[in-house]
């Protein structure tokens, strides 16, 4: 089982290495945007169309790497009240249900997909087919439930796993 836990760490870099990737074009879009628009009053018109892709991509290239970290912002209000026991017992809970809940949208989002790709839906400056961002958007979060899924059962056959790698 840790061995199969080292391999996902390693698999987790990819969606991450994307992210940053992601991450570091919005910054010199930006950048480039306000000094275009600043010195010479020429903004780069497809900024906006870039930004929501990048962000898109942002987003849920981290989404899968997050949740089988279990690093989602929690408030612990409740947490006194449960032991170990109970603690892990909701947490795999939570896993399976959120896990589980996350294959709805993502069918939803491949319906879109392909209705996308039905219309030849495009993007507005610089024509980039929208089914790829709307098919990579499914992909993340059927990723983030099977992943949501397989931390349910390290949490119950494996936890002092998960806690190694804290």
């Amino acid at each position: 089982m840790t061995r199969l836990i080292q391999i996902a760490r390693i698999a987790g870099q990819i969606p991450v290495a994307l992210a940053v990737a992601a991450l570091f074009v919005m910054m010199v879009m930006t950048f480039a945007d306000v000094m275009l628009r600043s010195t010479i009053n020429t903004p780069i018109e497809a900024a906006t169309e870039l930004t929501r892709i990048l962000m898109a991509i942002l987003v849920f290239s981290a989404l899968p790497v997050v949740s089988g970290q279990g690093k989602h912002i929690a408030v612990d209000l409740l947490d006194p009240w449960f032991g170990r026991i109970a603690g892990r017992v909701r947490d795999v809970a939570i896993s399976l249900v959120c896990g589980a809940i996350l294959w709805w949208p993502a069918e939803r989002v491949v319906v879109l997909a392909e209705r996308a790709r039905d219309y030849g839906d495009v993007t507005e400056y610089l024509g980039i087919p929208q089914l790829y961002i709307a098919w990579f958007i499914a992909v993340a979060t059927y990723m983030t439930g099977a992943v949501l899924i397989a931390r349910a059962a390290v949490l119950v056959f494996a936890p002092s796993a998960l806690e190694a790698g804290k």
